[in-house]
């Protein structure tokens, strides 16, 4: 699929989220949540951009409006994650069982731990200053992915962080294999040390980083990278852009992207589209990425995720797309308890058996 193509791949699912604007209206991190109730990221984290420890609000929203039922214990306060007005703490704790059909060798099926992490915030100046720290504790041994201090203006409009921190661009997903993720090099497994310095109106969201570009890792060279996520933000749709610019050693990296999302009804649609040029290959590449995600909250508690993606290694190089479809079945049965269970199928190149494989899994996620 060359350009061209994955232009008509965009044009033919965009005529479909206007035939789906027929469907009618119903009360119905990740960022559909956002996107379905209208809301920008930092409503419920703590993080400008998203991802990560959830404030009081989100914690009470995500007990309140998420799960099938909720059980109400008498005389216990609702958690909201605020230990004193100082001090608030969080967590996620994801269990996996997964089978891989990879064509032509033996299949595996494990189960393990993907994460667990937990989450502290210090607030030293009410709404003005806080120290954040994200820790993923298991499996193996203790890794920091944030940790910083965000000092904010008296209007809560502008704030700068410095320290370890998640980089601004796209949408934040909460799975960091998904193409877009895995491209751009820029998730949840990649935070990078530096600075930030963020604005956010009723309906603008912007964030601009100056980094190492190590992926927290130490610096090597001289060269700094440089992340630009905007986002605009109405009731029913959202639209961005994001840039980066890496001046490695190795050899640069210009990425830039369009991220949109629109809510039809029920069902809530994400969409993303970058452009990588990389000179750390012997010869240049420019790379594509893109996602298109539906989500349909058929009954409170429940939700369905339908996911198409595209990546094409080398645009110079004709028949080495790889596609991979999803089909994820959420739910949400009580508040701080999440089940997931649902199938990813590769389609790549013939020659490679892995880009062919077929994954099943299912999933437990603890939150607070």
């Amino acid at each position: 699929m060359r350009r061209s193509a994955f232009a008509a791949y965009l044009g033919v699912t965009a005529m479909l989220a206007v035939v789906v604007l027929s469907v009618p209206s119903e009360v119905a991190a990740e960022p559909y949540f956002a996107a379905r109730e209208g809301m920008k990221c930092v409503a419920c984290h703590v993080s400008p951009s998203g991802g990560g420890m959830r404030n009081q609000f989100g914690n009470i929203w995500a007990q309140t409006m998420l799960p099938a039922r909720r059980i109400e214990v008498e005389d216990v306060p609702m958690w909201t994650g605020a230990l004193s007005p100082y001090l608030a703490v969080g967590g996620n704790l994801r269990a996996n069982g997964s089978y891989v059909d990879i064509p032509d060798e033996d299949t595996q099926s494990e189960f393990d731990v993907e994460e667990m992490r937990v989450y502290g915030a210090v607030t030293l100046i009410h709404e003005r200053l806080l120290l954040y720290v994200d820790e993923r504790i298991a499996p193996g041994g203790s890794v920091n992915l944030e940790a910083y201090a965000r000092f904010s203006s008296a209007d809560q409009r502008w704030h700068v962080r410095a320290g370890q921190i998640y980089l601004p661009y796209g949408w934040r997903l909460e799975d960091d294999n998904a193409f877009i993720r895995q491209v751009t090099g820029i998730g949840f497994a990649t935070p990078d040390r530096g600075i930030e310095i963020g604005l956010e109106t009723n309906e603008w969201s912007a964030q601009l980083a100056l980094t190492n570009g190590t992926g927290g890792g130490s610096e090597i060279d001289d060269g700094k990278q440089v992340s630009l996520r905007a986002e605009h933000i109405r009731a029913l749709w959202r639209i961005g852009a994001s840039a980066s610019y890496n001046d490695a050693e190795a050899g640069a990296r210009h990425m830039q992207g369009a991220f949109a999302a629109v809510r039809t009804g029920p069902i809530v649609w994400l969409a993303e589209a970058d452009y990588i040029t990389d000179d750390s290959f012997p010869a240049r590449r420019h790379m594509w990425a893109g996602l298109i995600e539906a989500n349909w909250n058929y009954k409170k508690g429940h939700n369905l995720k339908l996911t198409a993606e595209y990546f094409d290694p080398d645009d110079d190089i004709d028949e080495d797309e790889q596609n991979r479809y999803s089909l994820v079945w959420e739910y949400f049965p009580v508040q701080f308890l999440q089940l997931r269970a649902g199938a990813r199928i590769y389609d790549g190149i013939p020659q490679n058996a892995f880009q062919n494989r077929k994954i099943y899994f299912v999933q437990a996620h603890g939150y607070f």
